[in-house]
């Protein structure tokens, strides 16, 4: 449990991790306790291991200094696919679902920054692992790994070659903060992370890092590689006799938070200022952003409607105020009586919706993927189980024989509507630039090849003295 995040961890946030002005990835300490003296014990590290997940977590705030998370993923990930948009198409929110994605986009910049910064606290906690107790630290080890080789995993398919920071570093390391690594070098430092932490944790969290959700995170980055399919699929049938199972309501996914669905998720809790989030709000119409963002569009609402099963009425609805909009129904702080659905928190804003990162359907839909192969079909039947056992929860029951690659797509996509997936879902499986192409005609935007990576923040660029170059198309 994660829930208590700021009570463990605020003496770190405010005297150790106070990002200096050049660089977030090498934060100054602002007061007499610093990094050096701080690290002495086992109860000390822990500190610095639940402060990893607080900066996961990010800050509910609207101030545009401020690291959000994961609070501002969607922005980055699920609003450039064609599952959601912009209510009102204007400003730099609209260009990430028209696809015109500048280098000086604030949410993108403060995404970047988040992650770093993250990364910047789990290699604090593993440059001090000579301060654990012999029973202590390879957990520890486990578990710092597991959120740096998180992280790197999302940098890496969202910005292709990004600076490797393996270490604790100082504003003198500026070739190591701004130097861009090759996209298979960081993929290396991802996967031995990863073998680490499966190495040495268990499954006693799901709001922390744990084996079965390094398990599962590294068959997906084998998956994302095109690669080592058999080591994929024996990682996901090891965490297939874990002792997860689907839920057998799709709204108690979320929520019934940390159900025995849930492999990783990152908390909040509602009502609490440092430990909830405001970014289901801002999904909503007049709650958190008046302009909406996030809003679903026609087309994932006729692929819901139509494979969608009882998966539908839980994942999106009409706006009661403007009729012509749909919002997302996964994650609502204000609850929803006539969906059975209780508010996480009395003010919507602070709200205490858990963000799931990691839950079992992934896992069985990822066996078939890793059974599949590459190939555009399949006809074994362990992918056949697995696939039909998500779609017996959604109620459909239909006779399948072959699986092929647009049906995993397509039942990916219903499955996690709105859980980030759907973005990186389309690049893995080979068919973003079509069907991206496709919707953006479709809906007057203008994606090209290029876009599937966002531009390096041009701030990090002017930091960097132009030792931070760009990609193409930006």
């Amino acid at each position: 449990m994660i829930k208590y995040i700021s009570k463990i961890a605020v003496l770190l946030i405010l005297v150790v991790f106070t990002a200096c002005e050049d660089s977030f990835l090498s934060p100054d300490p602002t007061g007499a306790i610093t990094s050096e003296s701080f690290f002495s014990d086992d109860s000390e590290l822990e500190a610095g291991l639940i402060n990893m997940y607080d900066g996961i977590q990010g800050i509910n705030s609207t101030d545009t200094d401020d690291n959000h998370g994961v609070m501002y993923e969607f922005y980055v990930t699920e609003m450039r696919s064609d599952n959601t948009r912009t209510k009102g198409s204007e400003g730099e929110d609209a260009q990430f679902d028209t696809f015109t994605v500048e280098a000086t986009n604030g949410r993108l910049a403060d995404y970047y920054a988040s992650c770093y910064n993250v990364i910047y606290r789990a290699n604090l906690v593993l440059d001090k692992l000579d301060a654990a107790s012999e029973g202590a630290r390879g957990a520890f080890e486990g578990e710092a790994k597991f959120v740096r080789a998180y992280t790197y995993f999302n940098l890496v398919r969202l910005f292709g070659d990004v600076p490797l920071v393996d270490k604790e570093i100082s504003v003198s390391d500026g070739e190591i903060s701004y130097t861009r690594v090759a996209t298979a070098t960081i993929y290396d430092l991802i996967e031995s992370d990863l073998q680490t932490a499966i190495a040495n944790l268990d499954n006693s969290y799901k709001g922390r890092a744990s084996k079965a959700a390094a398990q599962a995170l590294l068959a997906k980055v084998y998956l994302t590689q095109g690669e080592n399919y058999v080591l994929a699929q024996g990682l996901c049938e090891d965490v297939m006799s874990s002792g997860y199972s689907l839920e057998g309501n799709f709204k108690d996914i979320f929520y019934n938070e940390l159900n025995n669905e849930i492999i990783f998720a990152i908390e909040y809790i509602g009502d609490v200022v440092d430990d909830s989030q405001n970014f289901s709000s801002e999904w909503l119409n007049s709650v958190g952003r008046t302009s909406g963002v996030n809003y679903v569009t026609a087309d994932v609402r006729e692929a819901l409607d139509a494979m969608g099963g009882n998966r539908t009425m839980y994942s999106y609805r009409q706006d009661a105020t403007q009729t012509e909009q749909y919002q997302v129904v996964k994650y609502l702080p204000n609850g929803d009586e006539s969906l059975g659905i209780l508010p996480t928190s009395s003010d919507p804003t602070k709200a205490g919706n858990d963000w799931i990162v990691l839950r079992y359907a992934d896992v069985l839909l990822m066996h078939v993927e890793a059974i599949m192969a590459g190939a555009s079909e399949t006809s074994n039947s362990a992918a056949i189980s697995s696939f039909m056992e998500v779609r017996d929860r959604a109620g459909i029951t239909d006779n399948v024989t072959t699986i092929t690659k647009v049906d995993l797509l397509n039942e990916r996509r219903v499955e996690f509507a709105f859980e980030n997936q759907r973005f990186f879902d389309l690049v893995r499986l080979g068919m973003a630039e079509e069907v991206l192409s496709a919707f953006s005609t479709e809906t007057g935007g203008s994606f090209s090849s290029t876009d599937l990576l966002l531009p390096i923040p041009q701030r990090e660029i002017n930091l960097s003295n132009g030792l931070l170059t760009q990609n193409p198309g930006y």
